[in-house]
This record gives structure tokens, sequence and C-alpha cells, in this order.
């Protein structure tokens, strides 16, 4: 992949400028523009992180904790997990476009605040559930059948309830909160891409201690903290609320007229159910066609397919290097190393949009992304049936690397998203990026289920490679349509004139030379 090596000030402008573009541009003679202190204050600031921390924290400790249970509710088998894991999935895919819609219409705080109450309560009659089986209380096969179909359901509603939240406050409140000043977007979008990751590394590790000792014990202080955070959350993100009044403003602004209209028609389709279901279902299908025409498409759908891996120290990639001769203990330090790499990039990232941008960074850390998965997996191939413990550390060493680029890419993705989606679509748009991240993270389980035996672990890793590059080719074609080139063939071309230039001279001067000493 072509990487860009134009000046920063560079730009071919395009019918409709990007703010994030002209922001760059108006900044470009300020070398330190980067660097300087954002404007967002520091209280505010505060409480969005803490409200993001307790959301991602719970999610993610329940998320892997009811996989633990589950295998030890039922040992021995994968189905309930499968069909668990399975129909989260698919409610995310169906219905991450209505939770969308809800957020574009609805009121910020009552959205935030709704997904913040019915994910605890789920969470809270999940554990009560998954606590009730796990100390073998007798129950015919109907009724445990009927406590399975509740866990999947469930989970259905905290998935979205997170899929809410998450687009919600990433997607919009940072947006406003930040109030045009990209260099404050930058710091506050790697502040909560470090929460993430750090909840990523530690909920699990947490809960699978815990688990360890005694799931019953897990499952009651997995309930204990969704209860605990509830309020803090709660109140936390209200004091953000009311501590900046562009949040209070609608996000778009209805003539009086059409206001009228739309509260008659709001009233008349939710007094007629099957006329609602269907002015859903259509709207659902509008914000599909416009997510696919809408100028930051590209960059969204590049982000998207890169859940179709299986090279990511998950369930699959870590099944197999257990198989290729990896202890327990060495996983769990390569995971580790790989999330600090992950973790270096939320501050990598920053930098390098202050220096460049976020398109061209984005373009820089996409092709890094690549060439170190294609030598990994390189050095993968090549030793896969003599030598499985080099084959397989050759796959860890490219994997590691990539992290780099996949979270520098990822944060550069975001704030050209954020900036270029309007604020009466960001639910809407981000919905259905989240659905299409949905389809292909279960396309990636697919894939281990079709090449299930460790064996053919070299195929879904090959898949993977191959999305990654299409997701890189994808955002390249995206930069060459914003800002009509990749490469300035001119500079190139006055550099090579300039070199041939020099050789000419140093030729000339040995040729005086030589004439010198003949004479």
């Amino acid at each position: 992949m072509a990487l860009d090596s134009t000046n920063a000030d560079d730009h071919i402008p395009t019918e409709r400028d990007s703010l994030l573009d002209r922001n760059h541009r108006s900044r470009s003679n300020d070398d330190d523009a980067g660097e300087r202190e954002h404007s967002v204050p520091q209280g505010i600031a505060r409480r969005l992180y803490l409200s993001h921390f307790l959301s991602t924290w719970n999610s993610r400790v329940f998320e892997f904790g009811a996989v633990l249970y589950l295998a030890t509710i039922y040992p021995g088998t994968l189905l309930p997990m499968s069909l668990y894991a399975l129909t989260r999935g698919v409610s995310a895919i169906v219905f991450a476009p209505v939770v969308g819609q809800y957020i574009d219409i609805g009121d910020r705080l009552r959205v935030v605040r709704f997904s913040i109450v019915v994910q605890r309560l789920v969470v809270a009659a999940s554990c009560v559930i998954l606590y009730i089986l796990s100390i073998r209380v007798p129950l015919t096969r109907a009724e445990n059948a009927i406590m399975l179909v509740l866990l999947a359901l469930f989970a259905c509603l905290e998935k979205l309830c997170s899929i809410m939240n998450l687009v919600s406050v990433e997607k919009d409140w940072v947006v406003v909160v930040c109030q045009s000043d990209e260099v404050a977007l930058r710091a506050l979008n790697a502040q909560m891409r470090r929460i993430d990751l750090m909840c990523k590394l530690l909920g699990p590790l947490f809960i699978s201690l815990i688990d360890g000792t005694s799931t019953e014990i897990a499952i009651i202080v997995n309930f204990a903290m969704n209860i605990a955070s509830v309020l803090i959350e709660y109140f936390a993100i209200a004091r953000v609320y009311y501590e900046v009044p562009a949040l209070q403003e609608p996000k778009r602004r209805l003539a009086p007229e059409r206001l009228l209209e739309t509260e008659r028609k709001r009233d008349y389709s939710f007094s007629h159910n099957w006329n609602h279901v269907k002015q859903i279902t259509r709207k659902s299908g509008s914000d599909f066609v416009t997510y696919f025409h809408h100028r930051a498409f590209l960059p969204s759908i590049a982000g998207a397919l890169l859940y179709l891996t299986v090279l990511n120290f998950a369930g699959q990639m870590v099944t197999y290097l257990l198989s290729a001769g990896y202890s327990s203990s060495q996983i769990g330090l390569a995971r580790t190393v790989s999330v600090a790499f992950e973790v270096l990039a939320t501050w990598v990232a920053p930098w390098a949009m202050g220096k460049v941008g976020p398109v061209r960074a984005g373009l820089w850390f996409s092709s890094w992304q690549v060439t170190m998965l294609v030598a990994g997996v390189a050095v993968f191939f090549v030793m896969y049936e003599d030598r499985p413990v080099v084959s397989a550390s050759g796959l860890v060493g490219g994997v590691i690397l990539s992290r780099v680029g996949l979270r520098g890419f990822d944060l550069c993705a975001q704030l050209i998203v954020q900036e270029d989606v309007e604020p009466s679509a960001r639910g809407a748009f981000s919905s259905v990026e989240a659905s299409w991240q949905s389809t292909f993270e279960l396309l990636s389980y697919t894939s281990t289920i079709v090449f299930f035996r460790p064996e053919q672990f070299n195929w879904p890793a090959l898949i993977s490679v191959i999305a990654v590059a299409v997701a890189s080719s994808a955002y390249t074609l995206f930069v060459r349509l914003r800002r009509g080139h990749l490469l300035h063939l001119d500079v190139i071309t006055q550099l090579l004139g300039s070199n041939k230039g020099k050789q000419r001279e140093r030729e000339r001067a040995i040729e005086r030379i030589t004439s010198s000493s003949d004479v």
C-alpha cells in the first residue's frame, strides 16, 4: 500500500470540504498545534471519562463473565454459549438501526440514562438467572430452556443498550463537548480509547480470577458491581449534560408546522402498531441507503471490515496457539504486550494527526497494519508444516506489531466520521456502522466454524489478512477521492531531477579533473 509523502499543507479541495480538513489547514502554520492544551474543562472531561469507564467496565466484565459462567454451568458442550453469542450478535445487526433512530430523535440525556438503567437491569436479571443455574436448583427441561431463552433475550437488550450508550457518548456527546476544537476531539477520543483498552485487558482478567475461585462468587461480584455503579454513572453523565449548554440544544430544528405534523404522525404511528413497525422498517432501509451514499462511508466500512479477523488474541486464535504448543502464561504475556501496543497507539495517533492531519495519518496506520500482518502470516505459512511453534510465533509477532496500525487507524477513522456526519444523523449512521461491525464479526466466527480444526487455522488467518487488505484498499480509495492524489508525482520528479542534476555536475567535475591531470 503506497504511503503518502506530501507536505502537510498540500490539499486539493473537493466540492464539500470536511470540517476536520479545514481545521487542520487553518492550523498548518502553528507548529505546536498538536501539543497545546485543549479547551474542555477538566471537571467535564473527568465526569465523561468516569461514565464511559463504568459503562465499558461493566459491559466487558459481564460479556466475558457470561461465557465463563455458561461454560461452568454446561460443561462438555458449546451449544448454550454458541446460541447465546449468536443471538446477541444477530440482535445487534437487526436492531442497531432502530437504536440509531432513537438516538437521533431522542433527548440526549434521556437516551443515555435509558441505556444505563436498562443495561444495568438486564445484567442484574441475567446474574440472578445464572446464579440459580450455577447452584443447581432442580429444574425441569422446559424450565431450563426458558432460563436459556431469557438469558438470550437479556443478552440482546444488554448489547443494544451498550451500542446506544457507546454511539451516543463517543459519536455525539464528545463532538458537542469539544465544540469544533479538533485538538480537544483528538485528546478525548484517545483517552476514551485508552479506557476501552484497559477495560478490555483488565475486566476479563479480573472476573476470570474470581471465577477461578468460585463461579457463584464471580456472579455475585458481577451483580454487585453492576448495581453499585448505576447511580454514579447516572448522575455523572447528567452533570456533563447540564454543564455543557450545547448538549441541551436539539440536534435539528423543525419549523412549527413541521413539528406539529411530526407529532401527529408520531401519535398516529404509536396508536397503530403495524404502521409504526412499517415506518421503522422503511426508516431503517433509508438509513442503510444513506450510509452507503455518505461521504464518510469508505472510512467507516473500512473500520467495520477490520472486525472480520481471527488475528486478535480472542478465543479462536488462543485455541490455535494452545494447540501449536503455547502455554496459557505465554498467551497471556503475548496478549498483554498486544494491548500495550494498542495503548501506545492512543498517544502516537493524536501526534500523527497533529502533524499530517487525520486523513493522511489514517493511510499511514492502515498501511502499517497490512504490512505487519502480511509479514507475520508469511512466516506463519512458510513454517506451518515443519515448525508449528516458530510458525505461530511469527503470527504472534505480526499481530502484536499490527495493533499500533489498527488502533491508530481506528482513531483517525473515528475522527473523520465524527466531523463528517451531520449532528442529526450521527445516531443512525453510527448504528448502521455497528450493524456492519457485528456482521463482519459473525463472519469471522463462521470462518472458524467452517475450518474448525486447529490444523486448518491457516485459512481463517488468510481470510483475515484479505479482509484487512480490502479495508486498507477502501480507505486508500477514500484518500484518493478526498485529496485527489496519494503521492505528489511532481515533487518526486523534481527530487529525481535534482538528483540527476547533481549526478551530472559530479560527472562534469570528474571530467574536468581528468582533463587537467592529462594536460
